[in-house]
């Protein structure tokens, strides 16, 4: 039988193996820890998940918030002046160049104004009359009637007549 002696001897030597086997295994996994935490002050992986995860919840906030912002944004759009129709005309024949216009104003919907101003030497006058989904509540000059086609044509523009 072996002497007792040598089986402790053989047990702390496997004891010795296995010590510096867990010891090497330790320290990887700690490298490893440490590479999943760099940079956010050596903090348990539990805490950078747990900031991670605030930021998650402000980042979502944020971006709901960007929604409501974005969808009052886009309310108020459709009500901008986004299409635009001018003519500009000579009325009267001692009056030189074309001094007075007619000039559509629309929103997305075709709601807004026609301005209308007539230039002759002693004075301008201006008239304004209102549109709705396109259409004119009183009847227009023929002008004003170019004007509000060029508005709502697919086109629009600022041409000349």
């Amino acid at each position: 039988m072996p002497d007792l002696t040598t089986l402790l001897a053989v047990t702390v030597i496997g004891l010795a193996l296995a010590l510096v086997l867990l010891w090497r295994r330790v320290s990887s996994l700690s490298a490893r820890l440490s590479g999943l935490t760099r940079g956010e002050g050596g903090r348990s992986l539990e805490a950078v998940l747990e900031a991670h995860l605030r930021r998650v919840v402000e980042v979502d906030a944020n971006v709901r918030a960007l929604d409501k912002r974005t969808t009052a944004l886009e309310v108020q759009g459709r009500k901008a002046v986004q299409r635009l129709g001018l003519v500009r005309f000579n009325p009267f024949e001692d009056t030189g160049s074309n001094q007075s216009f007619a000039m559509a104003l629309l929103d997305e919907d075709g709601d807004g104004v026609i301005v209308s101003s007539l230039h002759t030497r002693q004075a301008t006058r201006v008239y304004v009359r209102p549109v709705g989904g396109g259409v004119a509540e009183k009847a227009l000059s023929d002008e004003e009637a170019e004007a509000l086609a060029r508005a709502t044509s697919a086109r629009g523009g600022l041409r000349p007549a």
